[in-house]
């Protein structure tokens, strides 16, 4: 089984088979519209301007899971993005990302690259601090943390680096312009 083996739910009912983008590299990333992480919206739209011609896509699956900070119906969802962000990569159905009704393509993506932590810095240190407030155990699973967790995929479908939200967004960058 690897990535090219999932689809993804669009807005409208459709699929996006993960298959049609088959040689790029790939972010998939779960978002929410009220986050204190919202901002990452704009580096991630720089990126997909800067690289989407060379081979580079973004996929934003919406989360409500976190603190319920994507309320919103998909179309309210879509629209603050592309008004506030000016977005135009695709966005996906609203969907979960861990629990029994987590998408299989998380499921996929939790097992293949868990998690390793959360960096270094003060945001990191504050994230450290509040998920353990929720669940003590919670460096001890690969469930996803919080909003804007992204995960990287390479050209031959691999998955091959997770970023955790307190990760600056430089790095996430960095990394992908050198599978491009």
């Amino acid at each position: 089984m690897n990535i090219y083996d999932f689809s993804v739910e669009r807005p409208d009912g459709s699929k996006l088979e993960l298959k049609d983008l088959k040689d790029k590299v790939i972010l998939i990333v779960n978002t929410a519209t009220g986050c204190g992480f919202t901002p990452h919206y704009e580096p991630m739209q720089k990126m997909y301007d800067r690289y989407h011609n060379k081979g580079f896509e973004i996929i934003d699956i919406p989360c409500n899971q976190f603190a319920g900070q994507a309320p919103g119906t998909d179309k309210e969802i879509h629209e603050f993005c592309t008004l506030n962000y000016n977005t135009k990569f695709p966005q996906m159905k609203k969907s979960e990302v861990n629990g029994d009704n987590a998408l299989d393509l998380y499921k996929f993506l939790k097992k293949e690259k868990g998690f390793t932590g959360l960096g270094k810095g003060p945001e990191a240190e504050g994230m450290a601090e509040f998920l353990e407030g929720i669940d003590k155990d919670y460096a001890k699973n690969d469930d996803i943390k919080w909003n804007f967790t992204k995960f990287v995929i390479d050209r031959q479908g691999h998955v091959v680096k997770r970023f955790e939200p307190t990760i600056p967004m430089e790095k996430v960058e960095k990394f992908v312009a050198s599978l491009l």
